[in-house]
C-alpha cells in the first residue's frame, strides 16, 4: 500500500475529538487507508444493506454492538443515526470513538452539521499526490503524471486511464448525481462536465455554461454545487486588496483530478496532452491541485487565490494560509525567461510581497533571475 501523507494528521485528531470524518471523491482510497491505519477499530458500512438496515431500524441497538473504536463507512445511508452518535459521544466522553467516512458528501456533510458540530474533525483526501508516488519508488514523469491523475486504481491495478475514467464517470459521478438531483438527461449533464473541463483554469462564468450546455443558470449552478461538494471541481477565489485597482470577481474554475479533466477533453495519450492548446492551463491546473492536497494532507485548510485585474496583471496562486503571502507564476515550459517575473515584481511591489516570497514554477531547472526564484515542479515547497 502506498503511504498516504493525511495518516499523522488522521492519528493526531482522533486523539483530541470524539468523531472523525473522512471525506473525499470516491475512489480516493478512504476506506483503504482506514483499515490499514486503525487496525484496532471495528469497520463496517452501510454499504451492506443488512447493517444499513440494523442501523437505520435500531440505532441505539446498532451503537450498543459498536459502542468504541468503529469506523462506519459509507454513513451517509443512515441519517438517523447522527443524533444517536451524538448523545454517545456525549455520554462516553472519549476520544477517537468513531470514524465516519462517505463518498456521497454533500449528505455526509449536512447531516454532521445538523447534529455533530463541535464533536467532529473533518480530513480530507483527494488521490495520490506526486510525493506520495515518489515517496512509494512510483517513478512517473510529469506529462504522465497529469494525463493519469492520482486514483489509487489506476496505479493499483494498472488499469488503463481512459478505460478507468469512463466507468468512473458512468459508475459514480453520474450515480451521485442522479440520486442527489434525479438529473433525467445524464448525457446534457456528460456534456456539462466536458465545457466544464475545457474551461480549466478560466474565469467561470456560469452563464455561458449554461447557455452552451443548453441549460438555465439555475440548472447550471446547482450542477456545479454537487461537483464541488463531490470533489470533482474547485473554484479559485479572486485575491482582494485594499489598493485602489479594479479587480476581476468572478473565481475560476479547476479540477481536482487532472486525469478526468484530460479522459472529458478526449485527451487520449501523452502525446495529444503536450499537442493540446489546453495544456498549459492543465500544468496549472495539476500544480494548483498540488497544493491543495499538502494543505488537506497536513489538515490545514487552504487559503489560496488569484490575482487579476481589468488591466491584464495577473498571478495564477497567492498563497495566504501561512502568515505571509506567498506570489506564484506557473508556466508549463522548460526555459526560464525574465518575463515570467514581470507581474510578480509589479503585483508584489503593490502588495508588499518581497522577492523571497515570489517565485516562479515550471518544468526547468531551479535557478534565480534577478531575485525571483525558478522552481522546479517538483521541488515546490
Amino acid at each position: 500500500m502506498i503511504e498516504r501523507k493525511i495518516t499523522p494528521a488522521i492519528t493526531k485528531y482522533l486523539s483530541k475529538y470524539p468523531i472523525l470524518t473522512l471525506t473525499g471523491p470516491r475512489q480516493s482510497g478512504k476506506s483503504t487507508l482506514l483499515r490499514a491505519v486503525l487496525k484496532n477499530y471495528t469497520y463496517v458500512t452501510l454499504e451492506d444493506l443488512d447493517t444499513r438496515r440494523f442501523a437505520v431500524d435500531d440505532p441505539r441497538g446498532f451503537l450498543e454492538r459498536y459502542n468504541n473504536k468503529t469506523i462506519i463507512d459509507e454513513a451517509q445511508y443512515a441519517p438517523e443515526l447522527f443524533s444517536y452518535i451524538q448523545t454517545a459521544t456525549d455520554f462516553a466522553g472519549k476520544t477517537g470513538q468513531y470514524v465516519l467516512s462517505g463518498s456521497q458528501n454533500f449528505l455526509l456533510l449536512k447531516k454532521i452539521k445538523q447534529s455533530l458540530a463541535g464533536r467532529v474533525s473533518i480530513a480530507k483526501l483527494l488521490p495520490f499526490s506526486y510525493q506520495e508516488l515518489a515517496s512509494s519508488g512510483i517513478e512517473i514523469g510529469l506529462v504522465e503524471l497529469i494525463f493519469k491523475g492520482g486514483y489509487p486504481r489506476i496505479y493499483d491495478k494498472n488499469i488503463p486511464p481512459s478505460e478507468f475514467y469512463e466507468n468512473y464517470l458512468q459508475t459514480y459521478i453520474n450515480r451521485d448525481v442522479d440520486e442527489l438531483l434525479n438529473v433525467r438527461d445524464i448525457t446534457n449533464f456528460n456534456k456539462f462536465l466536458k465545457l466544464c473541463a475545457a474551461r480549466v483554469g478560466q474565469l467561470l462564468d456560469i452563464t455561458s455554461l449554461a447557455n452552451d450546455c443548453g441549460i438555465t443558470h439555475k440548472t447550471a449552478s446547482s450542477w456545479l454545487s454537487i461537483l464541488e461538494s463531490s470533489y470533482i471541481i474547485f473554484e479559485l477565489p479572486p485575491y482582494y486588496a485594499n489598493i485602489g485597482k479594479r479587480l476581476i470577481k468572478s473565481p475560476k474554475i479547476y479540477f481536482y483530478d487532472t486525469g478526468l479533466a484530460c479522459f472529458l477533453l478526449g485527451i487520449k495519450s501523452t502525446t495529444d496532452l503536450v499537442e493540446n492548446k489546453i495544456y498549459g492551463q492543465l500544468f496549472e491546473n495539476f500544480i494548483i491541485a498540488e497544493q491543495l492536497k499538502k494543505y488537506y494532507n497536513q489538515k490545514t485548510v487552504p487559503d489560496l487565490y488569484f490575482w487579476r485585474d481589468n488591466n491584464g496583471n495577473e498571478i495564477d496562486l497567492i498563497d495566504d494560509t501561512l502568515p505571509e503571502l506567498t506570489l506564484t507564476e506557473i508556466k508549463s515550459g522548460k526555459t526560464a525567461k525574465a518575463d515570467f517575473a514581470t507581474s510578480l515584481k509589479s503585483i508584489g511591489g503593490e502588495l508588499g510581497v518581497p522577492t523571497k516570497r515570489q517565485q516562479v514554477v515550471y518544468n526547468g531547472e531551479d535557478l534565480t533571475i534577478a531575485d525571483i526564484k525558478f522552481k522546479n515542479w517538483q521541488t515546490i515547497e
